[in-house]
């Protein structure tokens, strides 16, 4: 089956690396444009280079601090003026961020939702309006496994991505009948450069395949995902291919969420 998105035009925040750029070169090899969003410009460049040699769309890499209001209209518009239009949000920005309830201050609550909720419902708010007149539409909410299973220490991160579970159904249910599907993944243990830097902190002196080899021997499938089979996914629900899924919060964690 292939899986084409030409003539499409996608806006990937947290789009310089990780999933966000494997993202990126998916919708970009199966036809679409693509605008990435980060906040170091450098990065942001040496993505856009690396994308671009994966197919023939656009690409535009936009510096931005989406957690704030002004960022994001600043993100839409020039995502807009770009390409005419935005057909596909994905809401990828946000880190891990996680310790005992106790020890989390109010500040760091506000960042969390300011990064990964409020960036989500304002550029979903300025993306729906355009894709409910063309009846045309993809909205992807990229979440972990926590936002169904919470665990201890797990906030803020768990907290504000179940928030993000929660907006998805909303705009899934509000927007079905404009065809414009709003769906969630759920990431579990994927290969990243998250997980490098959390390697270049171990003391067991392992190469990366090795810390690799040994993270993924507590994993259902005896192994960490890659970032090339979150994105296949991604790509399928942002295809037309994926024209009667809304609503659904995928696993794509090798079967190690306890929920469905």
């Amino acid at each position: 089956m292939e899986v084409r998105m030409d003539g499409r035009n996608a806006v990937i925040t947290g789009g310089s690396a990780g999933l966000g750029k494997a993202m990126a070169k998916e919708f970009v090899a199966s036809g679409a444009n693509v605008a990435i969003v980060a906040r170091r410009q450098d990065v942001l460049d040496q993505a856009k280079a690396e994308i671009e040699q994966a197919g023939e769309g656009k690409v535009i890499a936009i510096s931005a601090d989406i957690r704030t209001a002004d960022e994001c209209l600043r993100v839409f518009g020039e995502a807009e003026l770009a390409f005419g239009q935005v057909d596909i949000l994905v809401n990828n920005a946000g880190t891990s961020r996680r310790g005992p309830f106790l020890d989390i201050t109010d500040e760091e609550w506000q960042d969390d939702f300011d990064l990964k909720v409020f960036s989500a419902i304002r550029l979903s708010r300025m993306v729906i309006p355009g894709m409910r007149a063309r009846k045309w539409g993809r909205i992807i909410n990229v979440l972990n496994s926590g936002a169904k299973t919470p665990p201890a220490e797990g906030a803020p991160t768990a907290v504000t991505r179940a928030a993000g579970m929660a907006i998805m159904k909303v705009l899934a249910n509000e927007n079905a009948e404009h065809n414009v599907l709003v769906n969630s993944l759920h990431v579990g243990k994927i290969r990243s450069e998250q997980w490098e830097r959390r390697h270049e902190k171990d003391e067991r002196g392992l190469s990366l395949e090795d810390w690799y080899a040994s993270e993924g021997k507590s994993q259902p499938m005896g192994r960490l995902g890659t970032p090339e089979e979150f994105a296949a996914i991604a790509c399928l629900l942002c295809s037309d291919r994926g024209s009667y899924i809304s609503g659904a919060a995928i696993n794509v964690d090798g079967a190690l969420s306890k929920a469905v």
